[in-house]
């Protein structure tokens, strides 16, 4: 075992007896939390309660525990009021594994009704005050790594049981982005749902959130996710949207803040977007706005809003002129991406997400194009190894981009080279009316080579380079260029999309070209007629 295991849970649950053999059986030292603490204070447990009280005892045990932590990885059984201290739980979280030996009451009582030493026991009843200490504990319990069941079964068994979870608990990965004066973390992994209290209760400020999804996701996750933040005692309000681009509109925005202000939320409920980009997008933007802002945790269930919209804190809707014309900043305190929602894509979903995994490895990491490369067909066909490998590489490229231009404020660099292929694209998702019929990270690939082949006609990249990005895309089930998609395209009417682009500059249109793979730039010196002549090469008409 690389990392400590801390056994936390209420008195009785067996700690101290399950905790030798599990360290026996693991071949690391053993250590009980409660008579380290009574060797270093010369007295027992309920004496340092009588003489000096719970916060006290609380403070110290907190330093023992640190200290016992410090060091090479331990089995350490805990007293069961340890963990509810935040900062013992931060420190356990850092430093090891923990596990809640999770037992009913009725068990509990028979294993310590009448034992003098348990303080908290000698003021009244045993079972009512068993029964309180469960009400109030256990959702904080909850928050542990793994949960095991303690029954009446054998110490053997118990400790094969407690063996057999550790063994097969996968850890998510996280990926810390520091952005602006409010960090947070990129969580990764599988079966994230079901845990969500235990992964983002800690960051909430308050045990409640509403949940903000589309019809489609909310039959699919909104029972676990719901069932997950349950666990850790946050209650949920749940709100539900139209799918499709349509809901990310002003009236669909207006909409969604009147239902939310009607839920009474305070400034310390978070809302949790569950759900794809559009989903992210309209959530985020409401967040932002009511009681001018809310917590918000980003719930992507998209391959595309995992790697891109989740991260960042870009929230908006669209326009009639335009997408994402009207939005905010608003960073999530959370991002929590469970890779099983990805098995209930269509191909085609997933495929147009992979297009922005491609697009940050064309921008500045050609190390993660060469990854896509050799793995992209895997990913594609379901491994789930090689999906969180691309959500954490793509989103550490975005978090490395975000942390240095939150808000796009270099206007040639930084942030706003993530708009590769964004120019092209969103000109053809407006020419195609935000109807799902062209999907963004479609329009997004299409726009990438688009950007690399006109990079090279300019002498920018090779031309190698550039059909080196359309066989890749082209592999991978996406389009490359505009004949595909079924439309004759008009050379004028595309460029006026992109004139009313947000990322014009003083009326001139802005395009990420490439002089290489991972080495995008932006450029503002496109001559109209030669963008005109380009495009209708590329195959559209005058």
């Amino acid at each position: 075992m690389g990392r400590a295991v801390v056994l936390v849970g209420l008195m009785g649950a067996g700690k101290t007896a399950l905790g030798r053999r599990l360290a026996a059986r693991l071949g690391l030292p053993f250590h009980d939390a409660d008579a380290e603490i009574e060797a270093a204070a010369g007295c027992s447990v309920a004496e340092i309660f009588d003489r000096f009280g719970e916060p006290e005892f609380r403070d110290g045990e907190r330093r023992v525990i640190a200290r016992l932590l410090a060091g090479p990885p331990i089995v350490l059984a805990t007293g069961g009021g340890a963990w509810m201290d935040p900062q013992t739980r931060a420190l356990v979280r850092r430093r090891a594994v923990s596990v809640w030996l999770r037992a009913s009451p009725e068990l509990l009582l028979r294993r310590v009704a009448g034992r003098s030493h348990r303080p908290l026991l000698n003021r009244g009843d045993p079972e009512a005050i068993l029964r309180g200490l469960a009400r109030v504990r256990d959702p904080v319990y909850a928050q542990a790594d793994i949960i095991v069941d303690c029954t009446e079964d054998t110490p053997e068994v118990m400790t094969d049981r407690l063996g057999a979870a550790l063994a097969q608990y996968q850890p998510p990965r996280r990926l810390a982005v520091a952005v602006g004066r409010a960090p947070y973390e990129v969580i990764v992994g599988q079966g994230l749902l079901g845990r969500a209290g235990a992964l983002v209760g800690p960051v909430l400020p308050q045990a409640r959130a509403i949940v903000i999804s589309d019809a489609n996701v909310a039959a699919l996750h909104l029972p676990t996710l719901r069932a997950g933040l349950a666990r850790t005692g946050v209650a949920v309000d749940e709100l539900v949207v139209a799918p499709g681009e349509a809901s990310k509109s002003l009236a669909g925005f207006v909409d969604l803040v009147e239902r939310v202000l009607a839920l009474r939320p305070e400034r310390r409920t978070a809302i949790i977007a569950l759900g794809g980009g559009v989903v992210g997008d309209l959530a985020g933007f409401t967040a932002a706005s009511v009681l001018r802002g809310l917590p918000f945790v980003q719930v992507p269930t998209t391959l595309l809003a995992q790697v891109d919209s989740s991260v960042g804190g870009k929230t908006g809707v669209n326009a009639t002129q335009g997408k994402n014309l009207v939005g905010a900043f608003h960073q999530p305190i959370a991002v929590l991406a469970d890779t099983d929602t990805l098995a209930s894509l269509p191909g085609r979903e997933l495929a147009a997400g992979y297009g922005e995994i491609v697009k940050s490895g064309l921008i500045g990491d050609a190390d993660l194009f060469a990854w896509c490369e050799a793995h992209g067909p895997a990913l594609l066909a379901g491994d789930a190894g090689a999906q969180a490998e691309a959500v954490l590489r793509t989103c550490a490229f975005k978090a490395a981009v975000v942390g240095d231009d939150e808000r796009e404020e270099k206007p040639d660099g930084g942030r706003a080279l993530l708009n590769l292929g964004h120019t092209f694209g969103h000109a053809l998702e407006a020419e195609f009316g935000f109807d799902g019929t062209l999907l963004h990270g479609e329009a997004v690939a299409i726009g990438c080579a688009l950007a690399a082949r006109l990079s090279a006609r300019l002498g920018l990249c090779g031309r190698g380079d550039a059909a080196r990005i359309e066989a890749h895309l082209r592999a991978c089930g996406l389009g490359a260029d505009m004949r595909a998609l079924g439309r004759v395209l008009s050379a004028r009417t595309l460029i006026g999309h992109m004139r009313r682009d947000k990322k014009t500059r003083d009326g001139a249109i802005t395009l990420v070209l490439l002089r290489g793979i991972g080495a995008a730039f932006t450029s503002r010196d496109t001559n109209v007629d030669d963008l005109a002549a380009f495009l209708r090469d590329e195959g559209c008409e005058d």
